[in-house]
């Protein structure tokens, strides 16, 4: 029969199902697809927390979200147009999130008594007349793979493993995505294990094919390339921007890079790419422990490097005071923060944005570092590369903050020109006349950065407070209240040294959404629909916390109110009081998940009336 094909201007698809089902794998493939396609798009990983919850239980449910469209995508979409579901846990667990009329392809074989029963089902929903406001395609999908393949000679569990490809191969059909991409990266993943090659590109065909001949799907969808700025793209999730932008500063400064980290969700995936580089001068250590990874990358600065160290919330607690250590130093360091669900192991694989507090004052005493946050996947490579600058520009430790919500997802990055980077200019102090340790530069109250072993430049380096010029030990008072106020002065100036901020919008109305982080995609959707519509509403996003931009004061009251939507209590919102003494309204969310932009909207209307 022929199958109509409908064009549409974007789409949001899900797949979930077990931790074991290989959700991730099967989203990542679509996404790499639709990024060489050449739609814009926005993904959302959603992992369980528990390493091994039992199959078929809500808390082992794994889900993948994608949105990508022929227009501009900022966020990976507040509800879902498709829902891949693999067993009854997976349909309970995303149902909530998928739109009235929305597409659910079940894998039958997985609606069992065993699974339903483990879901909290008394019958299944795919029988009981529940899901009658949905679109619901019941396949075989498990039964299928097994025809595919089952001449092969593969084990029960081989099989049962490439039941997520035949979902995967369904999808491509109906969303026309070819499977050129999939099936190279198949023979390329699994080319020491022929048969297993041979299985999984089966198995994608077959699930085309029955997209193709089967009667239940009356339609098929086109979604057109996007109209993106030219240039060369790649897909990219902000953990690998992360360990590119640092990668790309250690080229142009000229400087080996060295991370020194302690394995951690969700930031070991920075670790895990830079290990993959060793050709671009790069050494990475796995620590025994957090303290050792900050106190080895330290070590690394000491030496002549640039030394980075990676972490979520609860090891930048433990980190604490070796920050306090480079503080006291004055060295470059480069300390990323992915955050996370807290406090202690708290949702060690949900979103947040709960650590600004502690990047900025979390250390004993007076210890100020410049803090920075990305703001999506793929502006993680800028921000990356300006914490290298900044740290060697001012011999200071940078904290950078993502968050799980951008390292993990993904979007398309276009690949910049090495020229086009700003340079990144180091000077070691080689010249032994007239050498102080801790002398100063004018303009950026940087002290030298002497390597150890340069004849002539030794000096006293440790903890204990260091004397004006000489770095001598001092326990002076005077000197110590000096030297607080020069650690300070120095971080400060780092504003004259960045761009004034960007509204989004007029620059005065009604009200001004103020966002920092991940919070970014919604922020900016919610604003441009009720702009559209014809709202006094604007956008300032920050991605510089410590110190602010030098016009955030004069944008601030420019406005009547001023909305803060945070993935926290109200820590950004407290930070602004603060500085500015400024009412904001704060819109606060601490459920592990990103902001929905209709949550954003619904705010606005309610401040606006």
């Amino acid at each position: 029969m022929t199958k109509q094909t409908k064009i549409l201007d974007e789409v949001t698809i899900r797949f979930a199902g077990d931790s074991g089902d290989g959700m991730q794998l099967t989203g990542s493939q679509f996404t790499n697809t639709t990024a060489l396609l050449g739609n814009d798009l926005s993904t959302l990983p959603d992992y369980p927390a528990e390493i091994r919850a039992p199959a078929g239980t809500v808390y082992g449910v794994s889900g993948f979200q994608i949105h990508f469209g022929s227009k501009e995508i900022s966020t990976p979409g507040d509800t879902c147009d498709v829902l891949v579901a693999m067993n009854p846990a997976a349909l309970k667990v995303n149902l909530r999130s998928l739109r009235n009329g929305g597409i659910i392809v079940a894998n039958k074989d997985g609606f069992n008594d065993k699974n339903l029963k483990l879901a909290g089902y008394d019958k299944s929903p795919l029988d009981d007349g529940s899901l009658e406001r949905f679109q619901v395609h019941a396949v075989d999908i498990t039964k299928l793979t097994t025809l595919a393949i089952q001449d092969l000679g593969l084990s029960t569990k081989h099989i049962e493993r490439s039941k997520n490809i035949f979902a995967l191969g369904i999808m491509y059909w109906m969303y026309s995505r070819p499977m050129e991409s999939t099936i190279n990266w198949i023979k390329e993943k699994f080319q020491k294990t022929p048969e297993i090659v041979e299985a999984n590109i089966r198995v994608l065909k077959a699930g085309y094919a029955f997209g193709e001949t089967t009667e239940i799907f009356l339609a098929r969808y086109e979604v057109e390339p996007a109209d993106l700025q030219p240039g060369r793209y790649r897909s990219i999730t902000g953990n690998e921007a992360v360990a590119w932008g640092l990668l790309a500063a250690s080229v142009k400064s000229g400087l080996d890079l060295f991370l020194g980290s302690y394995p951690i969700t969700p930031a070991s995936e920075i670790l895990h790419e830079l290990s993959h580089h060793k050709n671009f001068r790069v050494k990475t250590f796995q620590a025994e422990d957090e303290i050792a990874g900050i106190a080895s990358a330290i070590g690394a600065s000491y030496g002549g490097a640039i030394g980075v160290t990676t972490t979520s919330g609860p090891g930048l607690a433990l980190k604490t005071e070796a920050m306090g250590l480079a503080v006291m130093l004055e060295l470059p360091l480069v300390i990323v923060d992915v955050q996370r669900g807290g406090p202690s192991t708290g949702l060690p694989t949900k979103t947040e944005q709960a650590d600004l507090f502690q990047a900025v004052h979390g250390r004993n005493s007076e210890a100020p570092i410049p803090v920075l946050a990305a703001c999506t996947p793929a502006g993680c490579f800028d921000m990356a590369y300006e914490a290298v600058r900044i740290a060697t520009k001012y011999m200071t430790p940078v904290i950078l903050l993502t968050d799980g919500y951008i390292a993990n997802g993904a979007e398309p990055w276009v690949i910049p020109k090495v020229e086009s980077l700003p340079n990144i200019p180091v000077h070691f102090r080689t010249e032994a006349t007239d050498f102080q340790p801790y002398s100063r530069d004018e303009k950026t109250l940087a002290r030298p950065w002497a390597i150890p072993g340069t004849p002539g430049l030794e000096h006293r380096i440790g903890g204990l407070e260091k004397e004006h010029i000489t770095g001598n030990i001092s326990y002076d008072p005077e000197n110590h209240e000096f030297m607080v106020k020069l650690r300070q002065e120095k971080v400060d100036r780092i504003a004259d040294d960045i761009p004034i901020a960007q509204v989004d919008g007029d620059e005065n109305g009604d009200l001004l959404v103020v966002g920092w982080g991940g919070t970014y995609g919604a922020i900016r959707t919610a604003v441009e629909s009720k702009r559209k519509k014809g709202k006094s509403v604007s956008h300032l996003h920050l991605k510089y916390v410590n110190p602010f931009q030098k016009n955030v004061g004069e944008i601030l009251k420019n406005f009547k109110q001023i909305l803060v939507p945070e993935l926290n209590l109200g820590q950004l919102a407290q930070l602004l009081q603060a500085k500015y003494l400024v009412p904001v309204i704060q819109l606060n969310k601490v459920q592990g998940l990103p902001f929905r932009a209709v949550e954003i909207e619904n705010k606005i209307d309610e401040i606006l009336k």
